[in-house]
């Protein structure tokens, strides 16, 4: 067994680390955006229902990318010095027992849009084939960044679907926001192991822009905060929401302050940073809808 991890170390911890459970980050930047669809398709708070079963599918359906994520990726992960000592790699979980809890996850989480409506249950198979088919996209094209954002935003035509019964064309407005703003912060994460995939043979939008790839992300960037004032025309909201779009500008701001000489920490920690954008949204969203 690899000695990257203690040999005490508890099976149940080897499991929390394949679910990124220590990690919170990605719940979170799947979170922002899946609350903003919920208040705008109920015109504030929405039914304590819904937010329960999109709070815990948030949980789960993350927690599964992440592990058929970390199943797609062994031929790559140990040859990545951020990945090398991940719990598949080092063998404390074998590839079996993590498509099992990958299909098991992804069933309580279907079990929770049952108690949804026909639309949202048809869009969650839609879902699911997204969460199940993400990773396999880095040995194929340099766009997986790209697919990543719309899997992580397929929440936002869920929860207006199970709100409304519907979709209307502002979902999809915050749809293609938040795919601007998931590409972009997902990049900041491809440079941070860009020279490690470059030798393994892996792809990604960071190897693809190669040096206009600081251009890329302020090109991605500015075009979520368009589509967001865009949205908030829309709705008509008052300064409320655009003091938190305000707010969401310069945490990116600060993200090209600290990342612009690239170095991996930096990059690292930009991507970080970006659970300060969604944030500053949500409050001017819910402020506008009181």
């Amino acid at each position: 067994m690899n000695s990257h991890m203690p040999s005490r170390h508890p099976k149940r911890r080897a499991y929390w680390q394949l679910m990124r459970g220590d990690r919170p980050i990605g719940t979170l930047l799947l979170l922002w955006p899946t609350l903003w669809a919920l208040w705008l398709a109920a015109g504030g708070l929405p039914p304590l229902k819904l937010l329960l079963v999109f709070g815990a599918g948030v949980w789960l359906t993350r927690s599964a990318g992440c592990i058929i994520n970390d199943y797609a990726d062994r031929w790559l992960d140990h040859r990545v010095e951020r990945t090398k000592a991940r719990p598949l790699v080092s063998g404390w979980i074998s590839p079996r027992e993590a498509l099992t809890a990958f299909v098991l996850m992804m069933l309580a989480a279907f079990g929770l849009v049952l108690l949804t409506n026909p639309l949202t249950i048809g869009l969650s198979v839609v879902g699911a084939l997204l969460a199940a088919t993400y990773p396999y996209l880095k040995r194929h094209t340099y766009f997986p960044q790209v697919y990543l954002g719309i899997a992580f935003g397929w929440g936002i035509p869920m929860a207006f679907a199970a709100v409304q019964g519907k979709i209307p064309q502002s979902a999809w407005l915050l749809f293609l926001a938040n795919l601007l703003w998931t590409t972009g912060y997902d990049t900041w994460y491809a440079m941070v192991d860009r020279e490690d995939d470059l030798k393994a043979g892996s792809k990604s939008l960071a190897i693809f822009l190669g040096d206009m790839d600081l251009a890329g992300i302020a090109v991605l960037f500015a075009g979520f905060l368009a589509a967001m004032a865009l949205l908030g025309r829309q709705y008509h909201f008052g300064p409320y929401y655009y003091v938190g779009l305000a707010a969401a500008g310069v945490a990116i701001l600060w993200q090209f302050k600290i990342a612009r000489l690239r170095h991996r920490e930096d990059c690292f920690r930009a991507f970080l940073a970006n659970q300060w954008v969604g944030m500053p949204v949500f409050v001017g969203i819910a402020a506008s809808l009181l």
